[in-house]
């Protein structure tokens, strides 16, 4: 038994409440059963209760057993002196106010149904994946579909939250933003945290200015990322290396690398010379990116923008001295889906939030143009009944395990909440 459930059970009024009375027989009226604070101090705010012939407004305060009372040193804390119900499954000692008077309680298992309770141990058994994995299939499809167009929102929530402080770091400079994303995005887990840091080490000031000649962008991202230190006979190296350190002296920029990049465990196409020439080539052709990507709201004008390929040397090679076959090294469809999911759709939340502007219902409608993503988490999901047909779906299932499952917040879920009600 955890207390979460006991909150559940008194919210919902999961048990016999018409038929309640204290500990020492008084007889128990929810008249209105608080506000859920989740907050510091009592549990639920400004309750209305009928006890005997007295009504009371007041706070309510939820423990598994009485003396837990005690356990969380709530006799010395003034903001559980005007606890008017204490609601608990055990009760195993009297609690007094300061004015010595004691604070009823009710004792819930009274008054809850057996079947209630095996669903809710049914809910919490020893889960292999998640806890109700057995139970995914019988969802209802209307509590699924609202279920997931919450949880999608939490995500993009979640992840507008730090593209606001890369607001704040770029002195509202949503241009600025955009370029970090999409270096963090083109860099994927291995590569992402340092390419972002190359890009928050270049002033954008310096991309705007640079991006009508392509080789000053590759000089510029290349060299940051330390691809340019060595020594090459390769010619269109040397001009790269030229410019880097023509352009570290023009706008006075110190040399600086992060950390090095990663070839390993990369297929050729990710590595990061051409993920880079490929930015640069994004912000040269792309004069109006940001425009372009905040106003789109067709999946093809977003494939549309991103139609880049890297720059001509990188047709023939993917290392510098090293050359290769021929092909032509532009963005996939599936590496576009992957930028549209985890930077422009977010941008686009953050930025119509910023606006005061309503924009769920395009965002929706834009990932469910979206093929799914393909992981272990999706194979799992599949597995047990639910399979997604969109990147909207997908990104929704991704939020419930990590934010829900994992964290064994059963009682906060609409699929919880769903098989409780079964009782």
């Amino acid at each position: 038994m955890k207390e979460d459930f006991l909150h559940y059970l008194w919210k919902f009024k999961k048990f016999d409440s018409l038929n309640l009375k204290t500990f020492n027989g008084e007889e128990i009226t929810i008249i209105n059963v608080g506000q859920y604070l989740e907050l510091a101090g009592p549990d639920f705010f400004n309750a209305q209760i009928s006890i005997g012939n007295q009504k009371w407004a007041g706070n309510v305060e939820i423990h598994l057993k009485s003396s837990d009372w005690y356990v969380h040193h709530h006799e010395r804390d003034q903001a559980y002196e005007n606890v008017i119900l204490h609601v608990v499954w055990e009760h195993d000692t009297e609690i007094f106010r300061k004015n010595n008077s004691e604070i009823p309680v009710l004792e819930l298992k009274k008054y809850v149904d057996d079947e209630t309770i095996v669903n809710y141990q049914s809910l919490i058994a020893p889960k292999s994946w998640i806890f109700c994995e057995k139970q995914l299939a019988a969802i209802p499809q209307f509590t699924l579909k609202n279920w997931q167009e919450r949880l999608f929102f939490e995500r993009l929530e979640r992840k507008s939250n730090p593209i606001f402080e890369l607001l704040n770091q770029t002195n509202q400079d949503w241009e600025a933003v955009l370029f970090c994303l999409l270096a963090k995005n083109l860099g994927l887990n291995t590569n992402g945290d340092i390419f972002f840091k190359i890009a928050q080490t270049i002033p954008f000031s310096i991309i705007r200015k640079e991006s009508f000649e392509v080789e000053n962008l590759e000089a510029l991202l290349l060299g940051s990322a330390g691809l340019l230190d060595l020594e090459k006979e390769d010619a269109y190296f040397k001009d790269l290396k030229f410019r880097y350190f023509y352009l570290l002296h023009k706008y006075q920029l110190e040399k600086f690398i992060v950390e090095p990049v990663q070839f390993f465990k990369h297929r050729p196409d990710n590595f990061p010379t051409i993920r880079l020439s490929q930015l640069a080539n994004l912000y040269h052709i792309q004069q109006n990116l940001f425009s372009k990507i905040i106003t789109a709201t067709s999946i093809e004008s977003i494939y549309e923008t991103f139609r880049v390929s890297a720059s001509n040397y990188w047709q023939k090679h993917y290392q510098f001295d090293k050359e290769s076959p021929k092909k032509e090294k532009k963005f996939s469809k599936a590496f576009i889906d992957l930028i549209l999911i985890n930077t422009i759709i977010p941008l686009q939340f953050a930025y119509a939030k910023s606006q005061g502007k309503e924009v769920s219902e395009d965002l929706i409608r834009l990932l469910d143009k979206v093929a799914p993503e393909k992981n272990a988490i999706m194979d799992k999901f599949s597995f047990f009944g639910i399979k997604s047909k969109s990147a909207f779906e997908s990104q929704s299932l991704l939020q419930l395990k990590n934010e829900y499952c994992n964290k064994s917040r059963c009682l906060e879920c609409a699929i919880g909440m769903e098989l409780l009600k079964k009782s």
